[in-house]
């Protein structure tokens, strides 16, 4: 399992991804799940996945085959005129992974499923986010739902539900998802450090701010620190409840 978050800010896009792919107790590996593509001053794109390894690594792969030579671009995601079409190649290539491996189309087994976030942005288009399923369709965030996750999706969303704000600021947005990792990552061991980071700013069609968050990250720790003991003294403040007879 994983747990993917991105953001669509008044601002810019956020992105952050885990990079847990398997755990156990001697069972731990890590896999980078977010991939970026930049035309400076035309497209920034950037894809994180969930489900099946094996299907992630064959959609991604062949995405980036597709956007290194003129001879091989066909489709390429550096080659469709906007973001709707960028999503719709995305869903093609992944319904097609899907069937090729599991032999028997949508029907086959779970094991073989994945889900996709995708965000970015193609002049002179706005800047878009869709959540990708496996049989290739997808929604788009919006006012109404401004942020959008995929993985081991429950344990965060209720941080996000009460803190996200589309004016906040880069910053702010960063902080309030290292909140939302760290409470998903303390109730399941499927999701684990480190964290990547993407940030892209509006118009700007060029890769922004990008981080890998380590265990060892010293602001991480202040975050999971303190969201702990702010929730401990929140409690405490909280009037008791009265048992009456």
């Amino acid at each position: 399992m994983t747990y993917c978050v991105g953001l669509l800010l008044d601002s810019g896009l956020v992105f952050m991804s885990d990079t847990r792919t398997n755990a156990g107790v001697d069972n731990i590996s890590t896999y980078r799940k977010m991939q970026s593509w930049c035309v400076p001053g035309e497209r920034f794109i950037t894809l994180m996945t969930a489900g099946n390894l094996a299907t992630t690594q064959s959609v991604v792969s062949l995405l980036e085959e597709r956007s290194k030579a003129e001879s091989d671009r066909n489709p390429s995601i550096l080659e469709q005129p906007s973001m709707f079409r960028v999503a719709q190649l995305v869903g093609n290539t992944l319904r097609e992974i899907i069937e090729t491996q599991s032999g028997e189309g949508q029907k086959a087994d779970a094991t073989f499923s994945a889900t996709m976030i995708l965000g970015g942005q193609i002049a002179p288009g706005p800047m878009r986010l869709f959540l990708i399923y496996p049989e290739g369709n997808f929604i788009e965030a919006s006012e109404d739902t401004p942020f959008l996750q995929i993985g081991e999706t429950k344990y965060g969303r209720p941080i996000l539900l009460r803190g996200f704000d589309p004016k906040m600021t880069f910053a702010e947005a960063i902080k309030l998802l290292l909140v939302s990792f760290d409470s998903t990552l303390k109730a399941n061991l499927s999701v684990g450090l480190p964290f990547d980071l993407q940030v892209y700013e509006k118009d700007s069609h060029e890769i922004g701010y990008r981080n890998r968050i380590e265990l060892d990250d010293a602001y991480y720790h202040a975050v999971s620190d303190g969201w702990g003991e702010a929730l401990r003294e929140a409690f405490k403040r909280i009037p008791p409840y009265e048992m009456k007879e």
